[in-house]
C-alpha cells in the first residue's frame, strides 16, 4: 500500500471546531500516523501539497438504504438480488464520490454485499449494515397491500424487512441477523410513509417483544436503530433500550429527557421527506403513500431543534431511495436554520461514529485512525455549501489510504 504525506494542509479538529493551518499529515498502511508541521518521509512516500486546502475526516451516513434502487419496497422485494447488488454498488459509488465514506445501512444490505464493499474498497463507503429490518405483520417493514394474504419471504431476498411476530419469532429473526454478520439490528418500532397497511401513529410491536430483540442485541454486543415517528412510539422504544431513534419528527420533552437520561442518539432525517413531496410518485410510490409525508413534513425540524437545543447526540441520516440518493448532501442545508455548521460536521463525523462505535477508528484526523480523508477548496465551518457543492468544493476522497476521487490535478 503506498504511503502519502499531504503537506501544507489546513486540517480540521472537529471535536475543537477549528483549523491547524500548515499542517503535514502522513499516511502509513491506511492510518493516520502523524500530524505536525513536518513529518518523516519514507523515499517512496508519495508527497500531496494542499495549498492550504481543508482536510477533513469523510463524512458519515447513519440512515441509507443503499439496495433502494426503487422507492417501491414491494417492487425491491421481487427483484433478483443479482440486479440489486449491481445497482447497490452504483448508489454507493455516487455516495463515495459525495464524501461519504462510512454509511449505516438502515434495512437491505447484507453480509455479501459488505464483504464485497471490503474487497473493493474504492468503489464503495465502508458498509455497516442490519440485514433486514425486523418488523410485525402489518408493519412498516410489512410491504403487501390490504388485498394479499400470502407472505412469502425469506433471507436472502431483495426486501427491506423481515415480518416476524411473538418473542419466538423475533427472537429467531434477531439472532439470524447477528448469525449473518449484522453490524446492528433495525427495529421497526412505529408506522412509517411508504408502508400501504399502516398508519404514521401507531406503534409497533408489543414492548415484550422489543426488549427481546434488545436483549439479542445486547447479547451480541451490537446497538439497536428503531424506526419510529411520534412521542409514544419514540418513548417506548426508547424504555425498552434502543440505541438510536431514527426520523423522530414528532417527539416530545420526554423523548429528550430520555435520550439525555441513556445517552441515546438521534438521526433526523429531514431530506427524505422533501424529497418524497418532489418525485415521490416519479420514483415508485402511489400518490397516497406520498401524502402520509404531510403527516410528518413540517415537524421534523422543530424535533430537532428540540433535540439540538438541549444537547441530545445527533448524528447524519438521509434516508434516501431510488432516484432521490443524489439529495444526500442535502441534509446539511435543511439542518442549517437550526444547527451551527461546527455542529452540522460533527453530526456527519465524530458524533456519528460514537453511534457505530467505532471512535477509535473513523470520525477525526487523528494519528492512529483510518486515513479516511476529504480535501475541500473553501472553510466549511463558515460557509456550510462548501459541503454541499462536491462538483466544485470536494477535490479528493481518500478512504483508509487509498485515493477514491482525485481532482487536485
Amino acid at each position: 500500500m503506498t504511503d502519502f504525506v499531504f503537506t501544507d494542509a489546513r486540517v480540521l479538529d472537529v471535536l475543537a471546531g477549528d483549523y491547524l493551518a500548515g499542517q503535514s499529515v502522513r499516511v502509513t498502511d491506511g492510518r493516520i500516523t502523524e500530524i505536525g508541521t513536518t513529518v518523516s518521509s519514507g523515499k517512496d512516500t508519495v508527497e500531496i501539497p494542499l495549498g492550504g486546502k481543508t482536510l477533513m475526516p469523510g463524512l458519515c451516513d447513519a440512515h441509507v438504504h443503499v439496495t433502494a434502487y426503487t422507492a417501491d419496497f414491494a417492487k425491491l422485494k421481487a427483484t433478483s438480488p443479482f440486479y440489486v447488488g449491481i445497482k447497490a454498488f452504483e448508489i454507493m459509488g455516487g455516495m463515495l464520490a459525495r464524501g461519504f465514506t462510512t454509511v449505516r445501512d438502515a434495512g437491505g444490505a447484507d453480509y455479501g454485499l459488505a464483504k464485497a464493499v471490503e474487497e473493493n474498497p474504492t468503489m464503495a463507503p465502508r458498509l455497516l449494515f442490519c440485514g433486514h429490518a425486523l418488523s410485525q405483520t402489518g408493519g412498516h417493514g410489512d410491504v403487501r397491500g390490504p388485498g394479499e394474504g400470502s407472505l412469502h419471504q425469506c433471507f436472502c431476498c431483495s426486501g427491506m424487512g423481515h415480518v416476524c411476530d411473538g418473542i419466538t419469532e423475533v427472537l429467531r429473526a434477531a439472532r439470524d441477523e447477528i448469525r449473518r454478520g449484522a453490524t446492528h439490528l433495525k427495529i421497526m418500532a412505529s408506522g412509517g410513509v411508504s408502508s400501504p397497511t399502516d398508519r404514521i401513529t401507531s406503534t409497533q410491536f408489543s414492548e415484550d417483544e422489543l426488549r427481546a430483540i434488545v436483549n439479542e442485541a445486547n447479547a451480541a454486543n451490537i446497538p439497536v436503530m428503531a424506526h419510529a415517528y411520534t412521542a409514544r412510539a419514540i418513548n417506548r422504544a426508547l424504555r425498552c433500550g434502543v440505541t438510536s431513534i431514527e426520523h423522530g419528527n414528532l417527539l416530545d420533552q420526554e423523548s429528550v429527557d430520555i435520550m439525555l437520561g441513556h445517552n441515546r442518539f438521534l438521526v433526523p432525517t429531514l431530506v427524505i421527506y422533501h424529497a418524497l413531496v418532489a418525485e415521490g410518485t416519479e420514483a415508485g410510490l402511489s400518490a397516497e403513500l406520498v401524502q402520509k409525508t404531510y403527516e410528518v413534513l413540517d415537524a421534523g425540524l422543530d424535533a430537532l431543534k428540540l433535540a439540538y437545543e438541549q444537547n441530545v447526540n445527533i448524528a447524519y441520516g438521509s434516508d434516501l431511495l431510488g432516484i432521490m440518493h443524489r439529495r444526500q448532501l442535502e441534509e446539511f442545508t435543511l439542518r442549517s436554520p437550526v444547527v451551527s455548521n461546527t455542529d452540522l460536521i460533527r453530526q456527519a463525523t465524530c458524533n456519528a461514529a460514537r453511534l457505530f462505535e467505532m471512535e477509535d477508528t473513523i470520525g477525526q484526523v487523528k494519528e492512529g485512525l483510518f486515513a479516511d480523508l476529504l480535501v475541500v477548496d473553501g472553510d466549511p465551518l463558515a460557509d456550510i455549501s462548501v459541503m454541499t457543492t462536491p462538483e466544485t468544493s470536494l477535490k479528493m476522497v481518500m478512504k483508509e489510504g487509498q485515493i477514491c476521487l482525485n481532482r487536485l490535478h
